[in-house]
């Protein structure tokens, strides 16, 4: 017979409870943010050579996928991620929270993007009048260095040197 240490069956005790602790929970919420977080970094960078109309809205939608939540019971207020419920419930097939959870998904998702529609239709026109200010700028800059440079501002030609005295000229 093998010995038992006192603290044995409290442990197995604890490690068999269903519920979460306060602590647990925001515990929990928060190992997940700082992975979510990461993940959104990683697909940061891998999509930082894509198009940018194309690489705002995936970045968009992974942030989307990454961070909406979803609640798992109404009684006890407790959320928990989407994507993570929707595959659980879909893989093991247990639980009614799928359709839920891609409602909020869906919901989150038309959200953001509508958002991103009003900021891109307010940030295209501010970009073309900076384009065009460049352009114009750009175009300044070339005529300026195409002119051959005059040495004398007034266009007149210099006074000539000798080694008398020059009178200034009115």
């Amino acid at each position: 017979m093998a010995l038992k240490s006192r603290y044995h069956t409290g442990l197995f005790a604890y490690l068999a409870m269903d519920t979460m602790t306060e602590n647990d929970y925001l515990t929990a919420w928060g190992l997940y943010a700082f992975a979510a977080l990461g993940c959104l970094l990683v697909w940061f960078r891998l999509t930082r050579w894509i198009w940018r109309w194309l690489r705002e809205p995936l970045r968009l939608l992974m942030a989307v996928l990454l961070l909406s939540p979803t609640i798992v019971d109404p009684v006890k207020e407790q959320f928990a991620p989407a994507v993570a419920i929707t595959a659980l419930d879909l893989l093991l097939k247990v639980g009614n929270n799928a359709w839920r959870a891609v409602s909020d998904l869906l919901m989150y998702a038309m959200i953001a993007f509508g958002l991103y529609l009003v900021f891109v239709l307010i940030r295209w026109p501010i970009e073309r009048a900076a384009k065009a200010r460049r352009e114009q700028k750009a175009a300044a800059a070339a005529a300026v260095a195409a002119e051959p440079e005059d040495d004398e501002p007034y266009g007149r030609p210099p006074a000539p040197v000798s080694g008398m005295r020059v009178e200034p000229r009115l």
